[in-house]
């Protein structure tokens, strides 16, 4: 697309079904909200079977401060598109400070700061037919850019509600300013992508819980993504649930948290677009792993729903 289009109007962040297990990428705020040191993996394939899909990983660990009210983290993100024609990396170091605002409610504001490594392989692109003439410019090679993103997360025993930006500087590239006699003439812009979610866990009896949950996206020049979620929780171990992204896909989830330290938990989309019904197509998969550093003494301070 960007080769083909003069302007390419938004660039949307990286998308995640098990959103709720991920919270830190979305929102810098949630760092160390669970308690205890939390180190989570996710990797998502996208569109497994169509030729250069997406694929992401994204690894987070965070931890509250003994003894304070600041919470840290650090987030690394790879997302690859085309194979390897086009990858993104992010780095970031995550702090939030939580104050108590009701018996049970705690208010977390995050902020984050870091940069990408962007990496264009137009090599990759010129030996597609067809191609040859369009690219014409340098490969580009752990180009760095900075970025700041911000984040506010309320949440008490049950309820959690959060509004983010991540990324909210807003970098150009391909502007044609780099003074090579190759300098293409179309602009990539990333664009601030804006969150909201939020979430409730009802007590269903002493076994089941029941939590729906929501996750909408804003970003400029690009469709409003929401995704709405539903997910049971049985005997604190095994959770789940299906979901809904809007006019794009819908989903099953399920998770199962082996020990007191260890969860696993498995996704799969499947396109309710035209993308969906094609043969080449086989939908989208993700797997989740989480470790905590929970000692058999210790009391988590939120549920381990969210």
């Amino acid at each position: 697309m960007v080769i083909f289009l003069e302007t390419a109007n938004a660039q949307q962040d990286a998308q995640y079904t098990q959103y709720m297990f991920n919270t830190m990428t979305v929102n810098p705020a949630y760092a160390g909200s669970r308690g205890q040191l939390s180190v989570a993996a996710l990797y998502r394939a996208q569109w497994v079977g169509l030729d250069g899909a997406p694929k992401t990983q994204t690894l987070n660990l965070h931890s509250p401060i003994r003894n304070s009210n600041v919470g840290y983290g650090i987030s690394i993100v790879n997302d690859e598109i085309g194979d390897g024609v086009v990858q993104e990396t992010y780095f970031d170091a995550v702090v939030s400070y939580t104050v108590d605002v009701s018996l049970d409610g705690k208010l977390s504001f995050g902020l984050k700061a870091g940069g990408n490594l962007l990496n264009l392989d137009f090599d990759g692109l010129r030996q597609r037919d067809g191609f040859q003439e369009v690219v014409d410019t340098d490969n580009i090679s752990n180009r760095f850019s900075p970025n700041i993103g911000l984040g506010v997360y309320y949440h008490t025993n049950k309820f959690y509600a959060g509004l983010s930006a991540p990324n909210i500087l807003e970098t150009e590239h391909f502007d044609g300013s780099q003074g090579n006699a190759n300098d293409v003439d179309f602009l990539s812009q990333e664009r601030i992508n804006f969150y909201l979610i939020t979430g409730y866990v009802f007590d269903l009896n002493n076994n089941f819980k029941f939590k729906p949950a929501l996750l909408t996206k804003v970003v400029g020049g690009a469709p409003l993504q929401i995704d709405v979620s539903a997910n049971f929780l049985f005997n604190d171990q095994f959770s789940f649930g299906a979901a809904y992204r809007w006019d794009a896909a819908v989903s099953a989830l399920a998770g199962f948290q082996i020990t007191d330290q260890f969860m696993i938990g498995l996704a799969y989309d499947r396109e309710t677009t035209e993308l969906g019904s094609t043969q080449f197509n086989d939908g989208s998969f993700e797997v989740f792993l989480r470790f905590e550093l929970v000692k058999s003494f210790q009391k988590l301070v939120s549920p381990r729903f969210f």
